[in-house]
């Protein structure tokens, strides 16, 4: 077994396709129908990844994806029939990784999940062994912990990928599609705009604004 996925759907016919397509794949499976199931499951159950429908009953997707956020680094893909730029978006702002639209593919899901937990695992070029720093910034790729002036930070995955690329590369401009390649493997539903969205959530956790510069035309780079 390759761990357990928390689904968190409430049409059962979605749930039982993706619940297949996982097993097949040799995931374990907890199906959760809301919100609140979701997290007294979450609670019960280590998990290696959530993937979480917005359109629940009670608590909606977005409300669950910040509670999740708050509490755990779990990764989470966002699965929902809303394909507006705001809503996913939104789904970023509230701590999602990967953002996937219905109607979906199936197997292209499992794969965006295999991926995920890859750089969620060993991440490839950005998380190689080895701590990276700038400034009171410190960052442990073999462990995959943050820590600011000497106390720690908790990022999504993506979040700690992002600044991983950032700070392996100090003083280098970035652009946002060298970011995205990176950090997302090439192409995303959200496009650049998915960069710029992680970028702003990352100068907030950290509580260091001027770490990570815009360079206007061009990309990001770190400042140490």
């Amino acid at each position: 077994m390759k761990g357990a996925i928390l689904v968190v759907e409430d049409e059962q016919a979605i749930a039982d396709l993706v619940r297949a397509y996982l097993k097949r794949d040799g995931f374990g499976v907890v199906w959760a129908r809301s919100g609140e199931q979701a997290l007294e499951e979450l609670a019960r159950h280590p998990v290696r990844l959530v993937v979480l429908d917005i359109g629940l009953p009670g608590i909606d997707g977005f409300e669950v994806c910040r509670r999740l956020r708050a509490r755990t680094g779990v990764p989470i893909l966002i699965l929902s029939a809303r394909d507006d730029e705001v809503d996913r978006v939104a789904g970023l702002e509230a701590g999602a990784d990967d953002y996937v639209t219905k109607p979906f593919s199936p197997r292209e899901l499992v794969a965006r999940v295999k991926a995920i937990l890859r750089r969620a695992g060993n991440g490839g070029e950005v998380a190689a062994d080895g701590p990276l720093a700038a400034g009171d910034v410190e960052l442990d790729r073999a462990a995959r912990t943050v820590a600011v002036g000497g106390a720690p930070v908790e990022l999504t995955g993506r979040e700690f990928d992002l600044l991983a690329a950032l700070l392996s590369h100090p003083g280098v401009v970035l652009s946002r599609d060298r970011l995205l390649e990176l950090v997302w493997g090439g192409e995303f539903a959200g496009g650049t705009r998915t960069v710029d969205v992680h970028v702003a959530q990352l100068r907030a956790k950290l509580g260091r604004p001027d770490l990570v510069r815009t360079v206007r035309g061009a990309g990001y780079k770190v400042i140490a």
